[in-house]
C-alpha cells in the first residue's frame, strides 16, 4: 500500500464523493476514527454505503433511506466484509464524516483526522479480512502521516454515535499496532 501526495492510496478503488472540502490551513492529521456502516440496515454487499457517500441514493429503494434524504456524508475509507478497500476522498482532503464531535477537548475532529468505515454493525462480528486491511491500512497512514491516536466514532461523539460497535476488538487491532496508538477513554473500553 503507498499513498501519492494528495493521499490516494494505490490498493483502494477510489470512487470520488463530492461531500468533502478542504483541511483548515496548518491542521496536521493526527487521528483516525474507525466507524461501521451498512445500509439497508443489517444488510451487507449491495451498493448503499456508496450510493449514499455520492450523494445517489435512492429514498424509494428502501424505507430506511427516506430517513437519510439530503444526508451529505462522505469518509476516506470503507472496507467491505470480503477485505476489499474503496477511497472515496483524498486523504489529505476533509471528509464528512465525524459530524458533531471532540477528542481531548478538540472539537471539529473531521479537520484533523481520516475517516475509515467498515461494513458492519454494533451486532456482527467484523471478519478476518476487514482486521487485516485496517491493520495494513492503518501502518501506511501512520507511516504518511503524524497519526497520535486512534478512536471509535463512540469515543468522539459519546451518546450519539455506538461505532465500531461492541463487536469490534480492540485487543486484536492493537496488539497488531506497536505504536500504542489506540488511546480510547477509560468509559468507552470493553470489560
Amino acid at each position: 500500500m503507498r499513498l501519492n501526495a494528495i493521499g490516494l492510496l494505490d490498493t483502494a478503488q477510489f470512487i470520488a464523493s463530492p461531500n468533502y472540502d478542504e483541511r483548515p490551513h496548518d491542521t496536521d492529521i493526527s487521528l483516525l476514527v474507525i466507524h461501521n456502516i451498512n445500509l439497508p440496515p443489517d444488510e451487507f454487499g449491495g451498493n448503499g454505503v456508496i450510493e449514499l457517500f455520492t450523494n445517489r441514493i435512492d429514498p424509494a429503494e428502501h424505507p430506511y433511506y427516506q430517513s437519510l434524504q439530503g444526508l451529505k456524508v462522505s469518509t476516506h475509507f470503507f472496507i467491505r466484509r470480503d477485505g476489499a478497500l474503496i477511497q472515496f476522498v483524498p486523504c489529505n482532503q476533509r471528509a464528512w464524516h465525524a459530524g458533531v464531535s471532540n477528542w481531548r477537548g478538540r472539537e471539529h475532529c473531521n479537520d484533523f483526522s481520516i475517516g475509515i468505515e467498515l461494513e458492519g454493525s454494533d451486532t456482527t462480528p467484523f471478519t478476518d479480512a476487514q482486521y487485516e486491511v485496517l491493520i495494513a491500512l492503518t501502518q501506511c497512514l501512520c507511516q504518511q502521516y503524524p497519526i497520535q491516536d486512534i478512536a471509535g466514532h463512540v469515543d468522539i461523539a459519546p451518546g450519539r454515535k455506538t461505532d465500531p460497535g461492541p463487536w469490534f476488538d480492540w485487543k486484536r487491532y492493537d496488539s497488531s499496532l506497536s505504536g500504542g496508538l489506540i488511546n480510547r477513554p477509560a468509559s468507552s473500553k470493553p470489560m
